[in-house]
């Protein structure tokens, strides 16, 4: 499996993808709360929100892995 080095990403794009990872993080920890209103609409837009975010991740190592020979071989 390829792993991208610390320095593969600009550090705009890195700042995003550790902010996009701490959002997947937080979708993933909450628990639907199925007594509550409204709780099937907002777990809908948490799943919703959590594959864009997934989506605009892998996007964002894509670009990475073809701008950058920066890359190295992880054998995990």
């Amino acid at each position: 499996m390829r792993q991208i080095t610390a320095g593969a990403l600009p550090a705009a794009e890195a700042d995003l993808a550790r902010e996009l990872e701490e959002l997947i993080t937080a979708l993933d920890r909450r628990a639907p709360r199925v007594e509550q209103a409204g709780e099937a609409d907002i777990a809908r837009d948490a799943a919703t929100l959590r594959a864009k975010a997934v989506e605009r991740l892998a996007q964002l190592v894509r670009d990475a892995v073809r701008s950058s020979p920066t890359l190295v071989d992880d054998p995990t």
